[in-house]
């Protein structure tokens, strides 16, 4: 007891830091815009953030390989949608396209992750098909198992389903199954949630919905038994990895799913909201960026996420 015990002691020193971030965990989110044909847009909900074209955004990963990240997540914006977001199934599609040249120029060395999708992708903005004005479950699963063999077929190593339908990851694991791919990864959004911190994205990937909302399919966000429910689920349909997202107003959730599950990859996504709330303030001067950046990043890890999707890998990455 003090005054014998002084815990200020080793803090002085800087020696002990229970949690330590590492580059491997960080994964790069990038915004493939098939209407640009050369070089890349800035969002501007999303200061420091662009849409590539298919062309740039091997330089994109390229540089993002040279800091020591050694993964990222591909979303597709088509010149052309429809009611069915066919495009997203199309072998020549933006995403297909990109993973292929990422893969001519870069090889093995990057660990290529393709969001599995429609919202991109259809002229209603919904994450599935719709009937008489619902997003209904069944008949998009096809869908999803039709993207997820595309994306596969590509060279994408790890497809991420994100649209929260029931029974996605058994409907992919068996498409990809089928057509040979059983060494293809599924990380689910398997506790993702209908969150207000979506916005910066929405205008990012083109994705707003024309009507309604995705309280459907997306959780509510006072709900965490749920999650548990939902991580569940996904496990025991095939998943290799399970994520939660939000990342930063969801650490508790975060923390449950790493407690209830401890031998099952873990991985959170730092959201565009979070991104750009954290990117304002700090332009602004009302904080300093890095040090509220490693310690946001630091928090996720700290709650047990195993990976971290975030919009400032390459400038973590400098720092680590």
């Amino acid at each position: 007891m003090f005054p014998e015990l002084r815990m200020r002691r080793l803090r002085s020193l800087k020696l002990i830091k229970e949690t330590r971030l590492s580059k491997d965990e960080l994964i790069l989110p990038l915004f493939i815009d098939e209407h640009i044909a050369k070089g890349k847009k800035p969002i501007a909900s999303m200061p420091g953030q662009y849409r590539f074209s298919i062309e740039e955004s091997v330089n994109e990963v390229a540089e993002a390989r040279s800091l020591g990240i050694k993964s990222v997540l591909l979303f597709g914006i088509p010149a052309k949608k429809d009611e069915g977001g066919s495009e997203s199934f199309n072998k020549n599609g933006v995403v297909q396209r990109a993973v292929r040249r990422i893969r001519e120029e870069l090889g093995d060395d990057v660990v290529i992750i393709t969001d599995l999708c429609l919202c991109e992708y259809t002229t209603h903005g919904h994450c599935g098909l719709i009937e008489n004005g619902k997003v209904v479950n069944d008949p998009t699963l096809e869908i999803l198992g039709k993207i997820a063999v595309s994306q596969a077929e590509a060279g994408a190593d790890i497809v991420a389903p994100s649209g929260m339908m029931d029974g996605m990851v058994m409907a992919i694991r068996k498409a990809l199954d089928e057509e040979g791919f059983i060494d293809t990864a599924i990380m689910s959004y398997a506790a993702k949630y209908n969150s207000a911190l979506y916005g910066p994205f929405r205008e990012a990937a083109d994705s707003g919905y024309k009507f309604g909302d995705r309280s459907s399919y997306q959780m509510e966000c006072a709900n965490a038994h749920e999650a548990l429910r939902e991580v569940e689920l996904d496990i025991n349909e095939g998943a290799d990895i399970v994520m939660v997202k939000p990342a930063l107003f969801y650490l508790d959730i975060i923390s449950r799913v790493r407690a209830r599950f401890e031998n099952v990859p873990l991985a959170a996504y730092n959201v565009s909201g979070e991104y750009t709330m954290m990117e304002v303030a700090s332009e602004n001067g009302y904080l300093r960026k890095n040090e509220v950046m490693m310690e946001a990043l630091t928090a996720i890890k700290r709650a047990g996420a195993d990976l971290i999707i975030t919009y400032y890998a390459k400038e973590a990455a400098k720092l680590l």
